[in-house]
């Protein structure tokens, strides 16, 4: 039973994920620097608060974890063992906020 942690080891272990300037994010916004875009991040003013925005062609983009937004790859379809229940509703509410933000931000033309 080595794979179920503590209260404290979750605590510490959650604690320490990243909600901005990840490395994908941060992979991402080379990209985009090299290829001479301009963009701001985390719009506050914006639904779901994407990471990325490019106003000028209004786009906003979000860098979804794998986890946090099940992906379906093997880390995206990885579930915590202890308090599944728990669990299903944190992932069925980031779906729901995701798909959410989508339909605000298509419906004032992103």
């Amino acid at each position: 039973m080595a794979d179920v942690m503590t209260r404290e080891q979750r605590s510490r272990c959650m604690s320490r994920i990243r909600s901005t300037n990840t490395g994908p994010e941060r992979d991402i916004r080379r990209i985009l620097t090299k290829l001479g875009y301009r963009y701001r991040l985390h719009a506050k003013s914006l639904p779901g608060r994407p990471d990325i925005v490019i106003r000028r062609l209004q786009v906003a983009i979000f860098i979804h974890g794998c986890f946090w937004h099940r992906h379906d790859c093997k880390l995206g379809r990885a579930t915590p063992k202890s308090n599944t229940k728990f669990w299903a509703a944190k992932f069925a509410a980031n779906g729901g906020r995701d798909r959410k933000s989508r339909v605000e931000l298509e419906n004032a033309g992103w």
